[in-house]
Order: structure tokens, then sequence, then C-alpha cells
């Protein structure tokens, strides 16, 4: 039994995606996960992401528990794969916020393996952040007042990290045209570029993706402006190499002004004002982060509920008697 698992915004394919964002503007799921749990592990610390997938997990009919990195010690105390089979015992999701993304695919693997019905969803690795990135269109489609994204110009200014790879899948899989503008050696890879394109075709919905080492061009007449951090967490020992390579891709009040009028500002927060982005900008009229950052919410509920409602033991999820709900959810390890 392969479960719907989330590890990235791929996963989901365009239709899944579209399913995810209306999900996302429904309050109507306080059943989805009524009786169960949600085991929401936590390696790497988080502001946006714990708070919105615990109410997400809630909003749901759910009780989220949530799990510190040292508590469970994946790799350290034990496996991977034995962590989410223990996890699998007791909630009807396991959501994991890890530093390398290999983790997740591992305890995917695992509980597929042990025929658990439970889905891993991804709140964060080295490669992908998909939660933000379903945030980051909800927030473009209610910003820019269309549902429909197909033609809409967004430039990336900065590193092609892991919430640019999400934030490209969904973008070119709704139809936007999508340029990213970095310093030589922090562009998207040649692979990366070759998913993206295979993915835009797919889609057949007109996205598209190109690159370029000057923010100017990407920024011209842009509908939005999106930005994050040079330097993530885990690359604290590079930050003054990347300010002299990032010298130049700030988004600042000088860049704003080649987008077209009234387009809008994004950052996943958070953000250093006067390194990526300009304190006028990111606290300007413009600036859509705190739209962005609410979106978390929806955005998570959206993901939880396609990742349980898409397959044959959904139901017997919801029946599950309290603390049982890994046995309604399917034949897991703990029989």
């Amino acid at each position: 039994m392969r479960a719907r698992h989330v590890l990235d915004v791929d996963d989901l394919g365009p239709s899944g995606l579209e399913e995810v964002l209306a999900l996302a503007e429904r309050d109507d799921l306080a059943e989805v996960l009524a009786g169960a749990g949600v085991a929401l592990v936590f390696e790497k610390p988080s502001a946006r992401t714990r708070s919105a997938a615990e109410m997400a997990v809630v909003g749901l009919g759910g009780h989220p528990v949530y799990i510190q990195g040292t508590e469970v010690g994946i790799d350290e105390r034990e496996p991977a794969e034995d962590v989410a089979r223990t996890l699998a015992c007791y909630h009807r999701v396991l959501c994991a916020r890890v530093r390398d993304h290999g983790t997740l695919r591992r305890m995917a693997v695992a509980l597929d393996a042990a025929r658990t019905g439970v889905p891993v969803v991804n709140l964060l690795s080295d490669r992908a952040h998909p939660g933000q990135a379903v945030a980051d269109i909800l927030t473009l489609r209610r910003s820019l007042g269309r549902s429909d994204l197909s033609g809409s110009v967004l430039a990336y200014v900065g590193d092609a990290n892991n919430v640019l790879r999400s934030l490209a899948t969904a973008a070119v899989m709704v139809g936007m045209e999508l340029r990213v503008a970095s310093p030589a050696g922090y562009g998207i890879g040649e692979e990366d570029l070759r998913r993206l394109q295979e993915l835009a075709a797919a889609a057949g919905r007109g996205g598209s993706v190109s690159t370029t080492d000057d923010p100017h061009r990407a920024v011209s007449g842009a509908d939005a402006v999106y930005t994050d951090v040079w330097t993530s967490m885990g690359q604290e020992d590079q930050a003054d190499r990347r300010r002299q390579a990032f010298a130049g891709f700030a988004v600042d009040e000088e860049l704003l002004a080649r987008a077209r009028p009234g387009a809008v500002v994004m950052h996943c927060l958070p953000a250093h004002r006067g390194e990526e982005i300009a304190a006028a900008v990111v606290d300007g009229p413009q600036s859509v982060v705190w739209s962005q950052a609410a979106a978390r919410m929806p955005a998570m509920r959206g993901l939880l509920a396609w990742a349980v409602t898409g397959d044959a033991t959904v139901g017997a999820a919801r029946g599950a008697e309290p603390g049982g709900a890994a046995r309604g959810a399917g034949a897991g390890p703990c029989g």
C-alpha cells in the first residue's frame, strides 16, 4: 500500500496541486482527521511551519504532536526507518522538518513496505519546501486577483535554494513565467532546469522557466518579485562569501521600480532587512509577506487533507478509536 506522500510539489502533479489549492480554500474539513494524531517531527527550528502545521491539524479535527529532533534522534538513537514505523503506530500522518531530504524518502519507503497507509509530508528539507510553495501560489492568486495564473510573470532574485526549487515546480505547473536571477554558482542546476522544463511541458499550461545573472532583466515587467535569505540554516559558515557573491542582488526600491506598476513583493521569511531586501520594500505598500505567512496554515490544511483523502483507508482513519488511529489507517507495523 503506497500512501500519498508529499515530499515535494511534483508528488502532487498539476491536478493534485489544483486539488490542494481548492482544499486550502475550504473551511468545511473539520472531520478529515477526526480522532487521529499527526506527528510533527522537527530536526530544525521553525516559527511559521510549526504554527501553521499545528493549527492545520486542529482545523481538520486531528491532534498534533510536536516532537523535537532530539527526542527521537533520527539515525543517532535509531534509524529513520524505525522512527517512522514507531510513529505510524500512533499517527495518521507523519510530518517532518529535516536536514537531509533523503531522510524523508527513507521514511516513506519504510512506511510503504510496512503497508501502514501513513503518508509522509515534508515540512522542509535541504531539497524542498512544498508547504511554502503552496502558500505562495495561494498568495499570488489572492494578491493578483485571479485564480488562473497562467501567463503571469514571477521574478525570483537570489539563491536557488530549497524554497526556490519547490516554488519553481509549482509555478510552472500553474502556467507562470518564472525568471530566476542568481549570481554564478548559485543558480538553478542543469538537472533541475531540465526537470522544470519537462514539468512545464507536461502540465500544458504555457509555464516556463528562464535563468539570468541580471536581476534587472528578471524583474522587468514582472507581476511579482520574490526573494529569500542568501544564507540558509546550516550555511552560516558561508555567510561572508555569500554576501560578496550576492552584491547587487538586493530587492530594493530601485530594482522594484522595474517591475510592473503595482507588482507584489514576496519573501518567505525570516527577512534580513538591508541584505537581500530593503526595509522600505519588505515593509512597503507592495509587500504581501504577511499575507504569505498567513497562507501557510490553509496551505498545510490543503496538503494534509489531500494526503489522507486519496485512498480507501480514510474512512477507517476517521472512525478509529482513540489511540488506534494507526491501525485504522492500515495494516501497520504495530499489528
